[in-house]
């Protein structure tokens, strides 16, 4: 991710979901030194996003959405297998993530990518309010 795909990557959070990172939260996050962001562009149009972090032996699924037009069609899958395989340079062994305990279509997905859910963190969301699913895996 660089700085001229934040607007598109902005546009994308706003459109999935309910309290939206800011612009400003992207552009901290691609300049951190221990963040991954990723893009996925069709055609020269960024579909869809993730953003990881890496401390010591462990990653962290901090953002992931796809553009609604383009979901469904295994571009969320491919954004997280990339993430596996640079958290993989990072000499990371375990990959974590929290979804909202009603997304289950979230929640397949990572299942599909091997993900165990692990614990539930209470009231980890807000606007509404909800409890997050904690998924890891190994890498």
């Amino acid at each position: 991710m660089h700085e001229q795909d934040i607007p598109s990557v902005a546009q994308i959070e706003q459109n999935s979901f309910p309290t939206p990172w800011s612009t400003n939260s992207f552009f901290s996050e691609i300049h951190k030194s221990r963040s991954i962001a990723k893009v996925a562009v069709l055609d020269g149009t960024v579909i869809g996003y993730i953003c990881a972090e890496h401390v010591l032996d462990e990653g962290h699924i901090l953002n992931l959405a796809v553009h609604p037009d383009y979901r469904r069609m295994r571009i969320a899958e491919c954004l997280v297998k990339n993430i596996v395989e640079a958290l993989k340079l990072k000499k990371c062994r375990f990959l974590y993530l929290e979804v909202r305990a009603s997304n289950l279509t979230a929640q397949r997905l990572y299942k599909g990518l091997s993900f165990k859910f692990i614990g539930v963190r209470k009231n980890y969301y807000l606007a509404p309010e909800e409890d997050a699913a904690i998924m890891m895996r190994d890498i």
